[in-house]
């Protein structure tokens, strides 16, 4: 396969689940901020989400204060922001565009409706008048492309990397999803000693309760509040949901899940050449694979996911180096 050809693939399919991760990770903080809070607590939540995306300079060169409707708007209907849905979306359908003859038909016309779609929603605001609705939209038609793409697909290279782009950027993002909660916390090495924390602030709710409501709108972000139900048949609790979304490889959308999928995917292609990224992206699933999380939670929760991101955006480096058009 040509290496455009596989770039293009990989791309549409890394455009396209960033784009889902943005509206689930903008679900949480709307989730949150329905609870009773202090203004300087909820700017907080909202920086803490720039702040992960690393888009804090960007944000700050246009706009001059953190709120709810700005913070929104930026990363939903921006075309600045690189990271905005908008932007992930047209990206997909363009680096579809470009590849059209290695596409099914109904692969082509899931991501090029998606796109005429989000323009009519773009131009009357929806994300706006219904934030929820809105994210809701996106992530199905998340799914209704992968789907489209498993499907109907011939399962070869071009598959392999759809695939292999996916799960690449899948695990960058529940990263990233569960690390907003965490980025700011003074002493985020004991899972259960902040939950058990409270507050006397007047106008908020307790630190035990905020953490319930957010751990479930966590949950539920990654379709996975039944999935905890199945597995744990327990109230929430915070360490059991780090539990499942990092170390569970039955959990979708988990980080051991997804590095099973890039590994298998990477096999599947392997030219005899790339031993070395063989090699790490093994060795990261592996530690994965035999880690506890209460060592996890006791070298810091926050400190260990910041580690993944460097290590997996270093994989999706040498992906894109042994296989893809080099980088601009």
């Amino acid at each position: 396969m040509l290496s455009r050809t596989a770039d293009h693939l990989f791309w549409m399919s890394r455009y396209t689940e960033r784009a889902e991760n943005t509206a689930r990770m903008l679900d949480v903080n709307v989730e949150m901020a329905l609870l009773p809070q202090t203004s300087q607590t909820a700017t907080a939540a909202w920086q803490g989400l720039l702040s992960i995306s690393e888009l804090d300079a960007l944000y700050k060169d246009t706009h001059s204060e953190i709120n709810a409707k700005q913070v929104i708007a930026f990363m939903v209907a921006d075309e600045r922001n690189p990271s905005s849905v908008a932007s992930c979306l047209k990206a997909a359908r363009d680096n579809a565009r470009a590849v059209r003859g290695a596409l099914t038909t109904e692969v082509w016309e899931t991501q090029n409706q998606t796109w005429l779609e989000l323009s009519q929603l773009l131009k009357s605001k929806a994300y706006e008048a219904d934030p929820t609705k809105f994210f809701e939209w996106v992530k199905f038609r998340s799914h209704l492309s992968r789907g489209v793409a498993i499907g109907t697909m011939l399962q070869d290279e071009a598959y392999n990397f759809v695939r292999m782009g996916t799960f690449l950027e899948r695990a960058d993002n529940t990263a990233r999803l569960i690390d907003v909660k965490f980025h700011s916390d003074v002493d985020p090495s004991s899972l259960t000693s902040h939950y058990a924390r409270k507050t006397t602030k007047s106008g908020e709710v307790t630190s035990q309760a905020a953490d319930f409501y957010y751990w479930s709108a966590i949950l539920r972000s990654v379709s996975g509040f039944e999935i905890y139900r199945k597995v744990y048949r327990d109230v929430i609790k915070p360490e059991r949901v780090a539990e499942l979304l990092l170390l569970r490889a039955d959990m979708p959308r988990s980080l051991h899940a997804s590095l099973n999928g890039i590994c298998a995917n990477l096999q599947a292609v392997d030219t005899g050449a790339t031993s070395e990224t063989m090699r790490r992206a093994g060795r990261l699933r592996a530690e994965l694979a035999y880690a506890d999380i209460g060592e996890l939670l006791a070298m810091g929760l926050h400190a260990y996911l910041t580690n993944f991101l460097d290590r997996i955006n270093d994989l999706g480096s040498r992906i894109s180096r042994d296989f893809l058009l080099p980088a601009a």
